[in-house]
């Protein structure tokens, strides 16, 4: 009996999730007040060189030490629409959060030793959820 329930019962999760009804649930996103933080940029090394990934490594060890970071992750640009080659992204929790981030003394060194000397160019953006 107990398994013939769980065939019904699996059986029409896996309809409504087909049915397009698992697009209704609510995304894993951002929570109310969190910040999502990206920058896209270019780096003076060449692509996939010896220097740009040690950037990239020394910018994750770095900057997901310092508190209040959150599901950082480094991307490689793929689509032929942007010419930027690389990202990082984080979550903070809250502004004041994303704030202290940015004031952090690791996060101003990061700056003012490695990106001012080795991104040629950037895009940064910083995201909240508002509802629709």
């Amino acid at each position: 009996m107990r398994r013939r329930q769980f065939i019904q019962r699996a059986g029409v999760a896996a309809a409504l999730v087909s049915g397009g009804f698992a697009a209704c649930a609510s995304p894993a996103g951002l929570k109310p007040g969190e910040v999502l933080h990206t920058v896209i940029f270019d780096l003076t090394h060449p692509i996939g060189s010896a220097g740009a990934g040690k950037f990239l490594t020394d910018g994750y060890a770095i900057l997901t030490n310092i508190p209040g970071v959150h599901d950082f992750q480094v991307f490689r640009q793929c689509s032929p629409k942007n010419d930027y080659q690389y990202g990082f992204s984080m979550r903070f929790e809250s502004q004041a959060d994303f704030e202290a981030y940015t004031a952090d003394p690791n996060h101003t060194r990061f700056v003012s030793e490695r990106w001012d000397t080795e991104v040629t160019r950037f895009q940064e953006s910083d995201f909240q959820t508002i509802t629709v």
